[in-house]
């Protein structure tokens, strides 16, 4: 048998917490990763785990086994980067990233990359999860925000800047808010669970921090619906800087209150724990740290 193929395919499903989520990033069908479970138990002759119709957790001996096959596999990358530093970049790139990142910020960063490096396959999900990217199952996740803990290194890239806009012509019917205390009497658009205890959060220019009451008319769960919607003139709203630089800079949507800033997020690269980082994923870092200043 295959024995580090059968290790990658254990550690893959130990890590996702299932089998289907590993045929997945395994690009394999779920029997197949069963029988690979299998075989490797049979030439072990331990059984590695405990699996019922809802849950699958690792006997005592399957829990000693991923450390080593983690290990081993991690060794097995190392050698692979020693001797190929010079050599093209090939196989896939699992990438995760936020969606307002992932739409507007990455495009051409990943045909930069493709340019440079066209025998590497490319695979982009979205969400706008913070996840450890080992449970995520990708060798790279962008994330907005605290970063948390877990088991990988997180690189800052930059901070995403937020504003509170609304079209002119809702700004023509309803007039601008002069202050925070004018919010509550405007519709609010949201994105997702932002803003769910009905403040917004403010920062005038001397630093002050002001939680700013809003009358929240409508909610969507992504912020294209919530930008068109701003666009057209259904209330105001907070969106991130780069989804609507081109907007705000054509005059579609206009800032309030200028005295004063929503709070952003910061941007960071998170990638697994190694003893040596893949040349892939070094690649792609050095890239965003190379183009992403300019887009933000």
């Amino acid at each position: 048998m295959d024995l580090l193929m059968a290790m990658r395919v254990y550690v893959r499903v130990v890590e996702r917490g299932s089998l289907s989520a590993a045929a997945r990033d395994l690009g394999m069908g779920q029997p197949a990763v069963s029988e690979r479970i299998e075989r490797l138990e049979a030439h072990l002759g331990s059984r590695l785990l405990l699996r019922s119709t809802r849950s699958l957790s690792m006997t005592d001996a399957g829990a000693v086994f991923y450390e080593r096959a983690r290990q081993a596999l991690e060794a097995a990358a190392d050698a692979v980067a020693a001797v190929g530093r010079d050599q093209p970049l090939r196989g896939t790139l699992r990438l995760a990233a936020p969606h307002g990142v992932g739409e507007v910020l990455l495009p051409p960063i990943l045909l930069r990359l493709r340019q440079s490096h066209p025998d590497l396959d490319i695979d982009l999900v979205l969400n706008d999860r913070v996840v450890d990217p080992v449970t995520e199952g990708v060798d790279l996740s962008l994330r907005l925000g605290d970063s948390g803990e877990g088991a990988f290194i997180a690189r800052h890239l930059g901070h995403v800047r937020r504003v509170l806009v609304a079209a002119p012509d809702y700004v023509e019917r309803h007039g601008a808010p002069v202050g925070p205390q004018d919010l509550g009497g405007h519709d609010f658009v949201r994105v997702g669970g932002l803003f769910a205890n009905g403040r917004l959060p403010l920062v005038a220019d001397d630093g002050t921090a002001i939680a700013a009451p809003i009358r929240i008319r409508m909610s969507l769960g992504h912020w294209r619906p919530a930008h068109a919607l701003l666009l057209g003139g259904a209330g105001i709203g907070v969106l991130q800087a780069p989804v609507c630089a081109a907007d705000v800079a054509a005059g579609r949507l206009v800032p309030l209150l200028p005295g004063y800033t929503v709070p952003g997020f910061d941007l960071h690269a998170l990638y697994p724990i190694s003893r040596q980082v893949p040349p892939k994923v070094r690649v792609v870092l050095d890239l965003l740290r190379q183009e992403l200043p300019a887009l933000l």
